[in-house]
């Protein structure tokens, strides 16, 4: 059964088929921030329906969306150490976050925050789930989001560790657990490299590689399951890929275990991805990295239609193919955890014409999801007048453009 206020489902759990509107909301209904990156104190109250924040550049409209990943599990959409998130100028006083979260019927109130002492080296995290301490783990089985900004833009351009990074988050948002499996092959890795350039002994390598082992298949094998379900909702979504506004992807992996998990059972390939981290010791050793596994896949994302790699695509393919994803990633969660996940759209709207506007608009509400959008142009948000939570931004402070909602 699952706890009130708690996010069902797991990566095996099956999409429930429903119309959007038999799904439960999940919403904000308040959102506070005190001593927060540029604010004093700010606080917002909420219908369940999307947030628009308008206002200039660097008026504080991404740190607002900041606060809000970091009610989630994780280091939040910017990934900063959480001891840079102190308000601008006042280093030691920590800052604190707090929303109260509706899923259906079900209420919840989630704080967290750092509150350094002198003796401490190192700010620690927080949390509070309905005012008793909590694990920062534990609001993974609260809230889900994924998110969007200008820094993903890239995605199919740059490295493969940021395409790595995008599928783990993926994952992690349908199966909270995962974090500890990427967290078991990390460490084991660590502690192999490090034992190579001290000349350890063979018995504790060997250890270590069936950890790794174990670790890298179970998390090719969740890659690959992950992305499957994840194309079946893009087929489902957009099966007529000529005329949809936002071009299907079709998604491959690119990787030794993932592509040896498609002919064979995994403990053969445990088995064999252990003969082959003992085989490259030295040259491992030589490298000073562990040089197979996981953290060398990548992520092949195809625009569909035209059959060209994401990468060669124009910069307009590229931000629709990644709105697309975006949106996808969206309804699979709400299929498998039972409501949607909060959406953050940074930035979002400037880089669409108007028809994908209204599309990507269109698609958020069929989902019941509260999706928190900034932009520096209200106009590009007029199609939601009436349907939209609107706040304006400057410099720290935030005012609702309908009195009595703040």
């Amino acid at each position: 059964m699952t706890t009130p206020g708690r996010m069902s489902g797991a990566l095996d759990a099956q999409p429930h088929g429903h119309e959007a509107s038999e799904t439960p909301r999940a919403w904000l209904s308040r959102l506070s921030v005190t001593a927060f990156r540029n604010y004093a104190s700010a606080k917002l109250n909420l219908g369940p329906e999307p947030v628009v924040l308008t206002g200039q550049n660097g008026a504080g409209k991404t740190n607002i969306l900041e606060a809000v990943s970091l009610l989630s599990h994780g280091r939040g959409l910017r990934s900063a150490p959480f001891s840079e998130l102190c308000r601008y100028g006042t280093p030691d006083t920590g800052w604190t976050v707090s929303g109260r979260l509706h899923i259906g019927d079900a209420e919840t109130t989630i704080g967290t925050g750092i509150r350094p002492t002198p003796e401490e080296s190192r700010a620690a995290r927080a949390v509070r789930i309905d005012g008793a301490p909590a694990q920062p783990g534990t609001l993974a089985e609260y809230v889900r989001m994924v998110w969007l900004t200008p820094a993903l833009y890239s995605l199919f351009t740059g490295a493969a560790s940021e395409r790595r990074r995008f599928l783990e988050r993926v994952i992690i948002s349908l199966d909270p657990h995962h974090r500890r499996l990427t967290a078991q092959f990390e460490r084991a890795m660590r502690q192999r490299n490090r034992l190579l350039e001290m000349g350890g002994e063979a018995s504790l390598l060997d250890g270590l590689e069936l950890q790794m082992a174990e670790a890298g298949v179970a998390i090719a094998a969740a890659r690959r399951d992950a992305l499957a379900q994840l194309s079946a909702v893009i087929a489902r979504k957009w099966p007529d890929w000529a005329n949809a506004a936002f071009p299907a992807a079709k998604l491959e992996l690119d990787g030794r275990l993932e592509n040896a998990l498609e002919t064979q059972a995994a403990v053969d390939v445990e088995d064999a991805y252990a003969r082959e981290l003992a085989a490259t010791r030295d040259r491992d050793r030589a490298a000073k990295r562990t040089t197979l596994g996981p953290h060398r896949s990548d992520l092949i994302v195809t625009h569909a239609p035209k059959g060209l790699p994401a990468r060669i695509c124009s910069t307009g393919e590229q931000k629709a193919l990644l709105v697309g994803l975006v949106l996808a990633h969206a309804e699979l969660v709400r299929a498998l955890s039972g409501a949607a996940p909060l959406i953050l759209l940074d930035e979002i709207a400037a880089h669409l014409d108007g028809e994908r506007r209204s599309a990507m608009f269109a698609e958020i509400e069929a989902l019941s999801a509260q999706a928190w959008m900034t932009g520096t142009d209200r106009e590009v948000f007029a199609p939601l007048d009436g349907r939209a939570n609107f706040f304006v931004v400057d410099q720290g402070l935030i005012t609702p453009e309908q009195p009595g909602m703040c």
